[in-house]
């Protein structure tokens, strides 16, 4: 693992914290000493700290343990609503490590109006463009053909979670050629021809159909380590929710094995998110 290499996707939970009405599921108590606990066995001490659905809003536990950790190891990914945030607020996060936003597509079983979603694109870019925070978007791949026009324009950052959320099940010749995972083509565009947007490899477990849960994950991978390693981040997604006691060290030994293959390690494990978090 490299020196000073950084998690970007990670969650504490506990059932102190309120649910939001919309909540798929009740938190077990995952800790920031949790987190930094499963952190030591991979190597790591830099954490970012993304708002989980079950939560709406309301970031108290997020922030609860950005003050904890403090903004040297520290960064956060929340959620707001965009016409009912204060700019002293804002301000008020950022001090804490705060450097982003997470727009949920995919697990709010919402339809998907492309017009709507990038009037609310708009919306929060020209919230968090003054203070250069990321716009983190948890987003079908094949619903990125309706926002490739609109992301390189926005004059923000944006991270697109968990490789996209990759439907396997429809992977024509899986796993030999990732570039027929639905929508595939479409993120591979906007990493070659935007520069302002990243993806994390984070997730795999909740798509990949191979008996180890590698194998499209690793085709995958290779793809967009070709296509944009510069833009490419590590996440463990700890702890996991609903694949709670997962063991996702083999799929961190694989990601250090891939991104050595490219040279590229360092950057998919540190540089990137030292980039994208505003980490000093």
């Amino acid at each position: 693992m490299p020196a000073g290499a950084w998690d970007s996707h990670m969650h504490v939970t506990s059932p102190e914290y309120p649910l939001a009405k919309s909540a798929a599921y009740e938190p077990s108590l995952h800790s920031l000493d949790h987190a930094m606990a499963f952190e030591k066995t991979i190597a790591i001490h830099n954490i970012v700290l993304v708002q989980p659905s079950i939560y709406g809003n309301d970031n108290s536990c997020l922030l609860d343990a950005l003050r904890e950790i403090g903004p040297t190891n520290g960064r956060g990914v929340v959620a707001f609503d965009p016409d009912d945030i204060a700019t002293d607020t804002l301000q008020q996060w950022h001090q804490l490590g705060v450097r982003g936003v997470r727009l949920n597509f995919k697990s709010t079983n919402e339809p998907f109006n492309p017009d709507a979603v990038k009037e609310t694109l708009r919306k929060y870019a020209s919230i968090v463009k003054p203070i250069d925070w990321v716009i983190e978007l948890f987003i079908d791949l094949e619903q990125l053909r309706f926002i490739t026009d609109i992301i390189p324009d926005l004059g923000v950052k944006f991270c697109v979670a968990h490789f996209g959320a990759p439907d396997m099940k429809r992977w024509e010749s899986y796993p030999s050629d990732a570039s027929n995972v639905p929508g595939m083509q479409h993120l591979t565009t906007l990493l070659s021809q935007a520069d302002n947007l990243w993806v994390k490899l984070s997730g795999h477990y909740r798509y990949d159909l191979s008996v180890d849960g590698m194998a499209g994950t690793e085709a995958i991978t290779k793809l967009l380590l070709n296509t944009a390693k510069d833009k490419l981040i590590f996440a463990s997604d700890w702890p996991h929710t609903r694949f709670e006691g997962l063991d996702v060290k083999p799929f961190v030994s694989r990601c250090l094995d891939w991104t050595d293959e490219h040279d590229a390690k360092n950057l998919v494990f540190r540089d990137n998110a030292k980039r994208l978090w505003d980490c000093a």
